[in-house]
């Protein structure tokens, strides 16, 4: 049989899903070991929790039912730019997280455009710090990934069943009632919960726009327990209930989440002839054009203001990107050492359980593997010398279920297609890695490498529990810049920070890419 022409990568694949799996178990054991359950939680943890289930239900509420309106209009109409508008939409995903939040104040924060612009007309500020700042970064966050996901179930609906409302002269109401309100109950539970689980284990913006004592996650109580108190024993139990909330989360998401299949087209080109009327134009205008302001206005902010403090930005600043170019590129040489092995033993056996293995990182919290390592590193090293590959570690962990969702499709059908021949010509093991699927799925090898890399650079997480005053990294030396109240200096760092994920991210997807067709 074809799918036995990699079992020589059964071991190397058991191995790398022997290694992840104790990386996640020895913290969740060390965090076990460490909590007392006698001792119970208090008033200010269980704020926590509620403040936690709270904001990420909002978040994904908010996040899914606006992005309705915005992937309806974008799969309606056709326009200039549209295909880059799509394209962006996909951005804030590699987007460094507190540069964004860096952007999102200098629109809605205190001094921002928004505030200058009610104080012109008399009309009181609004603050973005606490409940309504966090829900707003995610909805940033987490509206183009719905919009995303909603407009690809749209894109699915075959073009026959919008001829025939057409030749049956049905309104735009009733065309959405019929056609597009059955696609949209099929989709929106199971994106609302992947976004709830998304804010669930949000850190980084909880501890730029929250902190206050109503406006504090349980990821956040982590890390104040861990780094002000040093009382590991309340940080050990607030990630038990972290580990359960995201765990149980996690696990009805992906139960929820449906594979979409509409069926009955023949493949024609998606023509549109509901919502001609002037009005249906100036609304889906009207919704794009809003849609896109509030995804491109934080971005030329960081951009603007980048530029200007880019001067002003210390000695430290370059000093933190370069252990973050070196974080990054040590985190992608560790993914590819566990993903390929890992994706070819999924790609090739008969068992869907074990790419579960992959995606077991996701119910995990970063601060919960951060914190059983801590406690494990912490009787026989120092911590804070092991914290930049320890962050490295970590961000492996978490952008490894990314990664296999990109690796295994093209790798299983590469066994499928070459498989039969490549065994007939005792073409196996690192032969057959070397000259028939590494050229094969080599931008996607590039793709899930950029995609790590520009996470990595990005992430404020691990390091802000491990940080060293002389080893740091880019995201966490800006937020102490804003902390000190150095905006100008950080909105540079913001913009430094955003050329190099970015740049990471393209050379290695374009890397990928290159000659890949030769």
């Amino acid at each position: 049989m074809a799918h036995r022409t990699l079992q020589v990568s059964t071991k190397t694949g058991i191995s790398a899903a022997t290694l992840v799996l104790a990386l996640i178990l020895a913290a969740l054991g060390a965090v076990f070991w460490r909590a007392e359950f006698g001792s119970l939680l208090g008033p200010a943890d269980w704020a926590a929790i509620r403040f936690t289930v709270l904001q990420a239900v909002l978040s994904a509420l908010i996040s899914t039912v606006f992005a309705i309106p915005i992937a309806r209009a974008l799969a309606r109409r056709q326009f200039v730019g549209r295909s880059l508008l799509v394209t962006l939409l996909g951005a804030p995903f590699i987007l460094p997280v507190i540069v964004a939040v860096l952007g999102l104040l200098a629109v809605f924060g205190r001094a921002g455009w928004l505030n200058a612009g009610l104080a012109a007309f008399g009309l009181p500020a609004v603050s973005i710090y606490g409940l309504q700042g966090v829900v707003l970064a995610h909805v940033f966050f987490n509206l183009p990934l719905a919009t995303r996901l909603l407009l690809q179930g749209w894109q699915t609906i075959p073009a026959e069943r919008f001829r025939l409302a057409a030749q049956l002269g049905l309104t735009p109401q009733a065309v959405f009632r019929s056609i597009e309100l059955p696609l949209l109950r099929q989709i929106l539970p199971g994106t609302a919960a992947l976004i709830f689980v998304i804010c669930l284990t949000s850190f980084a913006v909880a501890l730029t726009l929250g902190g206050g004592p109503r406006a504090t996650t349980i990821e956040l109580a982590i890390y104040q327990a861990f780094r002000f108190d040093f009382d590991l024993n309340r940080a050990a139990l607030l990630s038990l209930v972290q580990l359960g909330l995201a765990g149980s989360a996690a696990v009805t998401a992906l139960w929820i989440i449906p594979s979409i299949s509409i069926g009955g087209g023949q493949d024609r080109p998606l023509k549109r002839w509901d919502a001609q009327g002037g009005v249906q134009r100036m609304l889906d205008g009207a919704v794009i054009i809003l849609a896109a302001l509030f995804l491109l206005l934080p971005l030329g902010a960081v951009l603007a203001r980048g530029l200007i403090g880019l001067p002003q930005t210390p000695a430290s600043v370059w000093q933190a990107a370069g252990n973050s170019i070196g974080v990054a590129l040590l985190s992608i040489a560790v993914l590819l050492v566990l993903a390929l092995p890992l994706a070819g033993w999924i790609a090739t056996t008969k068992r869907s359980s074990v790419e579960g293995v992959g995606l077991f990182g996701i119910a995990a919290s970063p601060l919960m593997i951060g914190t059983g390592w801590f406690i494990l590193i912490n009787p026989v090293a120092d911590p804070f010398v092991l914290a930049l590959p320890v962050t490295a570690l970590v961000n492996v962990l978490m952008a490894l279920p990314f990664a296999l969702r990109i690796l295994v499709p093209p790798l299983r059908d590469t066994v499928q297609v070459y498989g039969r021949l490549s065994q007939a010509l005792s073409l196996q093991g690192w032969p057959f890695w070397r000259w028939v699927v590494l050229p094969r799925i080599r931008p996607q090898i590039g793709f899930a490498a950029g995609l790590t890399g520009a996470l990595s650079m990005g992430d404020l997480g691990v390091i802000a529990l491990f940080a060293h005053p002389d080893r740091t990294t880019l995201p966490l030396q800006m937020y102490r810049l804003m902390g000190s109240y150095q905006m100008e200096a950080a909105a540079g760092a913001a913009l430094i920070l955003l050329a190099l994920s970015l740049g990471i991210f393209w050379l290695f997807d374009k890397g990928g890419r290159w000659h890949a067709d030769a």
